[in-house]
């Protein structure tokens, strides 16, 4: 029998008729009988292998079979984007059984909420922010509407995981299946992540080893526990090296012409540089970024699913499952952090039949093209990258006593812990938190219980506490319009750097003049200009930088290593030039610390950022004191030689220490000033230091080059 036959016969029968599928994938096969028998699941394949239906269509048939009512089933999103574009698919599943599908995120209407509120959809579809707003609020009865709850799907889990988002997620799903009083059958989806079993085991919360669970991967390598599609042709990936955002404007004008181009920058400034000078082709251009508004946004990718010769310059914010319409063509403007990443883009082409999956890397300067070419090794080895959650997130702790502190109004000083059914880090060991908060007057206590203080309300009481819900800070931004018509929104500093003449931005790939600045209302008007605009968004919180094997990867190309992808002679000829500058600065047996011609000492360990954070606090009386992190090496002090070095580095493996913390980063840590100032900068040093590798190169040999008193 299979996965098919298990499926209600109403929903089985539109599969057939409806959408006229000859047969289920095969992930949406398997997933079948897991996710009918109430199991936690993580469902795996490569974009567009179908993983929304894989969830749906088992839910749906549990839903009608188990004669489920109310919103029985949360499918949680990290894009609002993304949100929308699943709405509709989801509204036609729903009706094949007569039920409904409704959407609630921050853009939807006060109206449309009320309206779900007093019929509530069988399926919502929401944002985890979304859901707490939701908890704390006075106007939704909590008891009645998550009373019936049953399942949660969670799409592109490894996005959330990755970063505190996840763990925000994890704590408030707690939170609802206190409310619903039963552990609610929880199901992730994703496409591309190293290490699936521990994924599922994180996503299972406290009701880890409670409830069965399987990762279900049909689509993917059995061989191997990565999630790692089967790397496609070497014909198929293309690495050029162009020089400049210029050229790589005129390769991109010049090739592929009748196809529609998705092409990817990692900054919303390049973004913009890029998108107006293809314009400035005559080629038919479209932007996305998480700075244009929500409008510009949703008109450029309308346009752009409609048109047939066109190109979208897009941040990561396309990289996730929004459907653009048929894509012929990706390329990537140097190279993503991530092999995830490339995965995750690479997937948006290949999917009309006699397609094939494509990407065209256009490397703009050295370091691009060294990283575009180490990334591509990585992939070819089938190696990705596994998803871990940032370690001690202490100030998501704090936030979440405080957002429980707003929803039940009033907690008891010894049973706050049970909130999170036992799942660390929101369990007693908390306890230091919460009496934190007590002593600050974050919270209040008294005959035994705890509520909100005057510092919360203070701090974060503005609009509602809605500033408490948002996991994190974002950088202050004007809001630009022209007109009534908002644009999108840049950084203050554009608005206050010194410029003579008209002041000018960039902005939706068009320049624009600043003719008023409302500084109380945060709000910049503008007209349009011919040309000259300046785009900026200054970002908040440290460099991540590259990790250990991704810059590993690039070594090995210095030392020779190929990727087994189409190169350009160009590309030939750089990489070349750069094997042959850098024979001071690698070596096959371990690290370097090479002077240069300038005096200049540094350690080349090739070790990624994190763990050059760690050997720099390790090693710090040899450091020169204004080191800045680096992802491939560490500068010394000039009067470093041979013998100090090595007496340094004999025990140093054993007395590893994490990096120092600036002021600037604890201020940057959203909920930073509601812990012990030790907790919050323990919390950024755990998370900047990478021991496993910083260990690795200090046992590794190490060879000094061009030292006089070696």
């Amino acid at each position: 029998m299979t996965g098919a036959d298990l499926l209600h016969p109403v929903v089985l029968h539109h599969v057939v008729n409806s959408l006229q599928w000859p047969a289920l994938r095969p992930l949406q096969d398997a997933s079948v009988q897991p996710l009918l028998a109430g199991e936690d699941a993580l469902l795996l394949a490569p974009t567009a292998g179908g993983k929304t239906e894989a969830a749906v269509f088992p839910l749906l048939s549990r839903m009608a079979q188990e004669s489920w009512s109310g919103t029985s089933v949360l499918y949680v999103c990290p894009l609002k984007a993304l949100l929308n574009n699943l709405l509709p698919r989801l509204e036609t599943y729903t009706a094949w059984l007569g039920r409904r599908a409704a959407l609630w995120h921050g853009d939807v209407t006060t109206g449309r909420r009320r309206a779900i509120l007093r019929e509530r959809p069988d399926i919502l579809l929401t944002t985890p922010e979304s859901l707490e707003s939701m908890l704390v609020s006075s106007v939704v009865d909590h008891d009645v509407f998550f009373g019936q709850l049953q399942a949660i799907v969670v799409d592109e889990v490894h996005a959330f995981a990755g970063d505190d988002r996840g763990w925000h997620l994890l704590a408030v799903l707690e939170r609802l299946s206190r409310v619903a009083g039963r552990s609610v059958q929880r199901i992730g989806l994703s496409a591309t992540v190293g290490n699936p079993d521990q994924l599922l085991a994180w996503l299972q919360g406290s009701g880890r080893g409670q409830r069965p669970a399987r990762v279900v991967a049909p689509d993917l390598p059995p061989a191997t526990a990565s999630a790692t599609p089967v790397p496609p042709l070497v014909g198929e990936v293309e690495l050029d090296y162009v020089g400049s955002v210029h050229n790589a404007a005129k390769v991109i004008a010049a090739l592929h012409h009748g196809q529609k181009r998705l092409v990817f920058c990692d900054s919303r400034a390049l973004v913009e540089d890029l998108g107006q000078r293809l314009r400035a082709l005559n080629v038919t251009t479209f932007l996305s970024h998480a700075s244009l508004s929500v409008d510009e946004r949703r008109r450029a990718e309308e346009a752009f699913a409609q048109e047939r010769e066109c190109v979208i310059v897009a941040t990561s914010t396309l990289e996730l499952g929004i459907d653009v319409g048929d894509l012929d063509r990706v390329i990537q403007i140097n190279a993503p952090r991530s092999v995830a990443a490339f995965l995750q883009r690479i997937g948006r082409t290949g999917r009309r039949p006699g397609s094939t999956r494509n990407c065209l890397f256009l490397a703009l300067n050295e370091e691009g093209l060294l990283h575009a070419a180490g990334l591509l090794n990585l992939w070819a080895q089938g190696w990705v990258e596994a998803v871990v959650p940032p370690p001690e997130p202490r100030h998501i702790v704090a936030q979440q006593m405080l957002a429980l502190s707003l929803q039940r109004h009033r907690i008891g000083d010894n049973l706050w812990s049970q909130e999170w059914n036992g799942l660390t880090p929101f369990d007693e060991s908390a306890d230091v938190i919460v009496r934190h908060l007590v002593e600050h007057g974050y919270l209040d206590i008294d005959s035994g219980m705890l509520f909100i203080g005057p510092e919360a309300e203070l701090r974060f009481g503005r609009r509602h506490f809605m500033d408490m819900l948002a996991v994190f800070t974002a950088p202050p931004q004007f809001t630009v319009l022209a007109g009534r018509t908002e644009i999108g929104r840049t950084d203050p500093a554009l608005l206050t750097a010194k410029v003579s003449g008209p002041r000018l931005l960039l902005l939706a790939g068009r320049s624009w003049r600043v003719t008023h600045v409302d500084w109380k209302r945060r709000r910049c008007f503008v007209e349009p200009a011919d040309g000259g605009g300046k785009a900026l968004w200054m970002t908040n919180g440290s460099r991540q930088g590259l990790s250990y094997e991704m810059v590993r990867a690039m070594r090995d190309v210095l030392l020779g290593a190929e990727p087994p992808v189409a190169l350009t002679g160009r590309a030939k000829t750089r990489l070349a030039d750069l094997r042959d500058g850098a024979t001071s600065i690698v070596h096959p047996a371990g690290t370097v610390i090479a002077r240069d011609g300038d005096d200049e000492v540094r350690w080349w360990t090739w070790a990624g950022f994190r763990a050059n954070a760690t050997l720099i606090a390790t090693l710090s009386e040899l450091v020169d004191p204004t080191q800045r992190y680096d992802d491939a090496s560490i500068r010394l002090r000039t009067d470093v030689d041979n013998q100090t070095m090595r007496m340094a580095l004999a025990d140093a493996a054993e007395r590893i220490c994490l990096p120092e913390v600036s002021d600037r980063a604890v201020a940057g840590l959203k909920f930073s000033a509601a812990l012990p100032d030790r907790l919050a900068v323990a919390t950024l040093a755990t998370r900047l230091a990478d021991i496993p590798a910083a260990r690795s190169v200090l046992t590794q040999p190490t060879r000094m080059t061009h030292f006089p008193y070696a």
